[in-house]
């Protein structure tokens, strides 16, 4: 099964070389690496340029923020799975793909998730935040629960019937489109039960108290969107974050 890896970047001078060590060091052999880059004005394109590797492909364009990245890059995707690395992410180890693609070989799944590490920028071995996911329970979600969406892996084909990120949301068009995903009751997701990606700490979504509140009410009009109650959903869902700091 071909692998399909997503990364929008945009100014990522800084990150975007560990991004690209973290995929090219994967020991599962048929990866692509699709990079959308919003028109850089950094050394971001130079960076990834000089990297030289085949399996890497570049598209520079004006977009309309994250989400469009991502839906251009899954249209240009050639692969059976497709996955996301952010471009200040990396992936948690080199096996990490060839074992999430081990269990879509051996079970009749739709996605896989796993755990996430919220990590120190300067210092990826410093976990700030673990966010240890579970196995998929479906009433779980009217309780506000989600898995980490960067660990989200999906078979290609079912872009196809459930559509890709909704750009009418800044912030959390991810949880909208992973409820679309896991409310459609014939939908198979399987939870592995390790760390898949780490993130560096000072994403948009958790970047300043503006970009809070615009989360909270963009998660709130989600929930009402898909019959969930906002009270009960985003008590449940912030709640989780709390105990993400006490998990080691």
């Amino acid at each position: 099964m071909k692998v399909s890896i997503i990364t929008a970047t945009w100014n990522s001078e800084k990150t975007i070389e560990s991004a690209l060590d973290s995929v090219s060091l994967q020991n599962y052999p048929d990866i692509e690496h699709i990079i959308i880059d919003g028109q850089s004005q950094d050394a971001t394109l130079n960076l990834i340029k000089s990297y030289g590797s085949k399996a890497v492909k570049v598209v520079t364009e004006a977009d309309n923020g994250l989400y469009d990245a991502l839906n251009k890059g899954i249209k240009l995707a050639s692969g059976d799975i497709i996955g996301f690395l952010h471009s200040d992410d990396v992936f948690a180890n080199n096996h990490v793909i060839y074992d999430l693609v081990g269990t879509f070989k051996s079970s009749e799944i739709d996605a896989v998730y796993g755990d996430l590490e919220y990590v120190a920028s300067e210092n990826l071995k410093k976990v700030i935040r673990y966010w240890k996911s579970k196995k998929f329970v479906y009433a779980e979600l009217k309780k506000g629960w989600m898995p980490p969406h960067p660990t989200f892996f999906m078979k290609a084909d079912n872009y196809d019937v459930l559509g890709g990120f909704d750009l009418k949301y800044k912030i959390s068009a991810d949880y909208d489109h992973l409820l679309r995903c896991l409310l459609t009751k014939e939908f198979n997701v399987c939870y592995l039960p390790f760390v898949i990606t780490k993130m560096r700490l000072g994403g948009v979504s958790n970047r300043g108290i503006k970009n809070l509140a615009l989360k909270m009410i963009e998660d709130a009009s989600i929930m009402q969107r898909h019959g969930i109650s906002p009270l009960t959903g985003l008590l449940g869902k912030n709640f989780s974050k709390l105990i993400q700091f006490f998990n080691h």
